[in-house]
């Protein structure tokens, strides 16, 4: 180490020593507020960005547009300042939002990683050459979103990343056969030049996905990945309670062999789908005869419903690696094309589309474990009889934050003590907290009572500071 850093690093060590922890040995460390205490910082309501006008601002926009506004789930999220739009398909993520955006990537981390996914980046900007030489820069027609920089080179913003990473695999040219199945994914912004762009983030032009891609040493350890990572994302849609079906399809512009979507079945879906109530079968309606009425497995008759698209899997083969040279080194020594999947996951759609089938016309209801906050603590109004509850809950949410480590950062605290504790009521029903917590008239008991909502089931009950306590600690985390 030079002199020079040694100083660097002293100077950093006398730095730090002066710097006022307030926390012993052992002790938690807690942020100085600017009154002088030391206690933990809380998360108020009333310092959050999250604008309940975004409705009203944009009404006059929206009700020009009747027949935008044709589903629930984008009524809701306007409405709560979940979304805020943009431009036509584009919209601003507001912070609740994103918070059950990144606890649904910790869902799909998990789930990924857990079959050997490695998590990786690609460019958004994808060149046009290598889209040229799939033949898809043609195929894909107006959907591509496409520009050329000052140099004239062309390029397009990636809706799917097939050729980019097929030309990344295909560029290492020590690939070994040990080194397979190679499962590559990433979770990034998309885009598409939608023609009608609709229904909030069911249908937008910029989007967030998650997009696999696999490499196999043969078709047959390529159909065993598939359905690997088939049976991952009905690990997923399970883990989140939602009741997704997994359909036969048809592999359009992406191409392959075989094809299957994970559609979730709601009466606002885009897709039809057909059901045997019999077995197992069950199809997007364009990938069969349109005249079809019976089971083609069991021949009962089929039924039909809708569904949103959530997710797609297809078996590629060397649709791919062929075009790229996308080759790994066999047993033999010898170059070998390979065996190739692509899986995607709709990660925004997933959120609008679990509200639309959960929710009801004016209460967001989220999967309990992506909800933005696990619970809202609802103190007394400022002035009324039980103001005493104020303090209460304060103590009550620092309890929380030192007793229940799994909901540490998942509580907010709505400090709009001039409001009635019915409109927070209000507010917090549409922003869809699995628990509110409220101190009514009980919090005067001895010991006080606090009444607790759990929003998912309805039930309400009156639970000691212990039991609430003892309620969370259930609560189950990404």
């Amino acid at each position: 180490m030079g002199p020079q850093m040694g100083g660097l690093l002293r100077r950093w060590k006398e730095l730090l020593s002066q710097v006022p922890t307030h926390a012993g040995p052992g002790q938690r460390c807690r942020q100085v507020h600017h009154d002088g205490s030391t206690r933990p910082r809380r998360v108020v309501l009333s310092q959050l960005f999250q604008p309940f006008n975004l409705w009203e601002d944009h009404a006059a926009d929206l009700e020009s547009k009747p027949g935008d506004l044709t589903c629930r789930s984008q009524k809701l999220m306007l409405q709560a300042g979940l979304i805020c739009p943009a431009q036509n398909g584009c919209y601003y993520y507001m912070p609740y939002t994103v918070r059950a955006m990144e606890k649904l990537i910790q869902v799909i981390d998990r789930a990924m990683q857990g079959i050997g996914g490695q998590k990786l980046n690609m460019p958004s900007l994808n060149s046009a050459e290598l889209w040229r030489a799939s033949g898809r820069w043609d195929i894909m027609g107006k959907e591509l979103f496409r520009l050329a920089d000052r140099h004239n080179q062309e390029y397009c913003l990636g809706p799917t990343h097939e050729e980019i990473v097929t030309h990344l695999v295909a560029s290492q040219a020590a690939l070994s056969y040990r080194q397979l199945p190679l499962l590559l994914y990433q979770i990034t912004r998309k885009f598409r030049d939608e023609p009608k762009p609709r229904f909030g983030l069911l249908r937008s032009r910029e989007f967030y996905m998650k997009d696999m891609y696999t490499f196999d040493t043969s078709e047959k350890a390529a159909h065993q990945t598939y359905s690997l990572v088939c049976d991952a994302y009905c690990s997923v849609f399970n883990r989140l309670g939602l009741s997704v079906l997994k359909v036969q399809a048809d592999t359009g512009s992406i191409g392959g062999t075989m094809s299957h979507e994970f559609q979730l079945p709601a009466s606002t879906g885009e897709d039809r789908l057909v059901v045997c109530p019999g077995c197992n079968f069950s199809a997007n309606a364009e990938t069969i005869n349109f005249d079809l009425t019976d089971c083609p497995v069991c021949y009962r008759k089929l039924t039909e419903t809708k569904g949103i698209e959530v997710g797609h899997a297809f078996y590629l083969g060397t649709k791919y690696s062929s075009v790229f040279n996308a080759t790994f080194q066999d047993a033999e020594s010898k170059r070998v094309l390979a065996e190739m999947g692509c899986y995607g996951l709709g990660v925004t759609r997933i959120l609008a589309a679990s509200v639309e089938v959960l929710s009801t016309e004016d209460r967001i209801r989220w999967p309990s474990l992506i909800a933005p906050y696990q619970v809202c603590l609802i103190p007394p109004k400022k002035g009324s009889r039980e103001e005493v509850g104020v303090a209460l809950m304060e103590s009550l949410y620092d309890d929380i934050a030192d007793g229940v480590p799994q909901v540490k950062g998942d509580v907010i605290l709505d400090d709009r003590i001039h409001w009635t504790i019915g409109k927070r009521l209000k507010d917090a029903n549409m922003l869809g907290y699995p628990y509110v917590v409220i101190a009514g008239k009980k919090v005067l008991n001895t010991p006080a009572e606090f009444e607790v909502w759990s929003q998912n089931t309805g039930e309400v009950s009156f639970l000691t500071k212990e039991g609430v306590i003892e309620l969370l600690s259930k609560v189950q985390v990404p």
